[in-house]
């Protein structure tokens, strides 16, 4: 039997799955989360096998979630489940070590075949994700991505080197970096610009 932690904002989908997922294997639903800041508390919590946690949620999303949860739990397996994996969320996914990746619009039974495998030490990344993640055409650093997620929040540069442990002078100059890579005029029109290119 595998026990598992389902993190998703949208209640339906979440609720479906809790129900599904059962009937389709060996699995335990030990709990469910709305939002990232509970996928936190009941992972650490009830410790499952697998964290099946969705990417994006609002407040701490998914990435943020798991960052969280590595500090205390290292080991914790972790499925996630995405809409449109952009490269630079992959990679940052797969730096903080989550196993597995599926499209949310995956069947359960694909979906429960998938937790079981992560659960036996195996990795899993569904075709059309890592497809739509190797089209690579972003020519901002991780950084600069991180400076311009951050000023999208609408944050002033000293909130956004305070946040990233920065100093004001670095984070301008990321700043200035993304703003001629994306032609734009302020941080606030590359911040917008990058998400509408799916790089944050």
């Amino acid at each position: 039997m595998t026990t598992v932690v389902l993190a998703d904002d949208e209640a339906l989908l979440r609720k479906a799955l809790a129900s599904l997922l059962p009937l389709e294997g060996e699995i335990t639903v030990l709990a469910e989360a709305q939002d990232g800041e509970s996928a936190v508390l009941a992972t650490l919590r009830h410790r499952p096998d697998v964290l099946v946690i969705d990417l994006e949620m609002p407040g701490v999303d998914g990435l943020g979630a798991v960052a969280q949860i590595r500090r205390e739990r290292p080991d914790q397996v972790i499925l996630m489940l995405t809409r449109h994996a952009r490269p630079g969320v992959l990679r940052k996914a797969l730096k903080l070590g989550v196993q597995g990746f599926v499209s949310k619009s995956a069947e359960p039974a694909h979906i429960t075949s998938v937790i079981t495998l992560l659960h036996e030490g195996k990795r899993w990344i569904d075709p059309d994700v890592s497809a739509l993640a190797v089209v690579d055409d972003c020519p901002l650093t991780e950084r600069e991505i991180d400076v311009l997620r951050v000023t999208g929040e609408g944050y002033s540069v000293a909130d956004i080197a305070a946040r990233l442990h920065l100093a004001q002078g670095t984070v301008r100059n990321y700043l200035s970096h993304a703003m001629r890579k994306t032609q734009t005029r302020t941080r606030h029109e590359a911040a917008r610009y990058a998400r509408e290119h799916d790089w944050l």
